[in-house]
């Protein structure tokens, strides 16, 4: 009895699911930019069940996520402070989808899922490599900085990713407000 209890607790101390390691890689080329002033704005979101279930081993968009695909550039003297720069995404039938902390698109993911019995390393080891992928916003964007990670935005209804259209990244409270037409 005490062995099966140790080899089940080893089974259950990895992650929830397998989360590809961070790798930082351009957004490749002709992805349209916008810039006002200073600031850089590229982004692509992903809207396929392979690129996300590569990534995360969970489908993101059927659980209403979608995460997309952000490079910010300071080609100013300045830093820049992130923290108030508030990002949203507006679909062709004006819906708005909010952002998500990394830790609550990670929630919606378990919540889709039904996952409530775990152990909670697993979730918790899980949570950290799931955040390491989201765009920070803490730090300052420091000048000549150009920082890249994803944004996960929650779909207007909590309803799975259907091939949206007409979908327009709007990011405010910066020194210029920026949007820019992912497709």
């Amino acid at each position: 009895m005490f062995v099966s209890g140790l080899i089940l607790t080893a089974a259950c101390g990895g992650s929830l699911y397998k989360v590809k390691p961070v790798v930082r890689t351009p957004i490749p080329d002709g992805v349209s930019g916008e810039e006002a002033g200073a600031i850089k704005l590229r982004a692509i979101p992903l809207l396929t069940d392979e690129e996300v279930q590569d990534l995360f081993e969970a489908n993101l968009l059927l659980a209403g996520v979608l995460p997309v695909r952000v490079e910010l550039g300071n080609n100013s003297g300045a830093p820049i402070d992130l923290r108030k720069a508030q990002f949203s995404l507006r679909d062709a039938d004006e819906h708005v989808w909010k952002r998500l902390s990394a830790k609550k698109a990670a929630s919606r993911i378990l919540d889709y899922y039904a996952v409530y019995l775990y152990n909670p390393n697993s979730r918790a080891k899980f949570e950290v490599d799931f955040r390491a992928h989201a765009f920070n916003t803490e730090e300052p964007l420091a000048p000549g900085e150009q920082r890249s990670g994803l944004l996960f935005l929650q779909s207007p209804r909590n309803e799975p990713v259907a091939s949206p259209r007409g979908l327009v990244l709007v990011v405010e409270k910066l020194p210029q407000s920026l949007m820019l037409k992912l497709n």
